[in-house]
């Protein structure tokens, strides 16, 4: 038994990044706001290691209010091509905004500009307003540069708990658990499928 989840999770992402045609960094994003009401989406990993999980977004998003109110989240991994998921539950924080400010620097131009356009988790009354907002966008940073929008950012999801699932013949499905002690040394156990 490995008492280490990193190198696993390493493993792991690297077959799917091989073998999974679309968005083999897709994964699951699960928060619940202060009333206890969850709500889920697809968000992209964009960074990951032992300090833990990155994903970038509007912070005056749904998700973002959610996150303020409780910052306990799951992430969920499935590619189902490789018949595998990773589920990681923890706490997450905002990343710098260093940090953020150089992954928004690699976006495309028109990425950029959407989320300068974007007015996510907002109710709107046609495509054409946001349409009119992107064209606004585009004319406001015509010639230079897009930064960063100070709304938009990055959050680091720091695991507690990682769990590895793979398929098995008759439902006897494998998961194996790593769980953190006080110290940060991660040990695994398996569970029963």
């Amino acid at each position: 038994m490995s008492s280490d989840p990193f190198p696993l999770f390493d493993a792991w992402y690297a077959e799917a990044r091989a073998s999974e045609i679309n968005d083999s960094n897709a994964m699951t994003l699960s928060t619940a706001d202060a009333a206890g009401r969850p709500s889920s989406r697809m968000v992209l990993l964009k960074g990951h290691g032992r300090d833990g999980f990155v994903f970038y977004t509007n912070r005056e998003s749904r998700k973002a209010r959610a996150i303020a109110e409780n910052p306990q989240v799951a992430l969920l991994f499935h590619w189902k091509s490789l018949r595998r998921q990773i589920r990681i539950e923890g706490a997450l924080a905002p990343v710098s905004d260093a940090e953020s400010d150089a992954y928004f620097a690699s976006r495309g131009r028109d990425s950029q500009l959407g989320a300068w356009a974007s007015e996510q988790s907002r109710p709107l009354d046609t495509r054409d307003t946001f349409e009119a907002a992107f064209t606004a966008m585009t004319e406001r940073f015509a010639g230079g540069d897009v930064p960063r929008p100070p709304h938009w950012g990055g959050y680091r999801v720091v695991p507690d708990r990682i769990e590895f699932w793979q398929d098995r013949a008759h439902r006897l499905h494998e998961r194996r658990l790593f769980t953190p002690d006080a110290d940060g040394n991660w040990s695994e156990g398996l569970l029963f499928p």
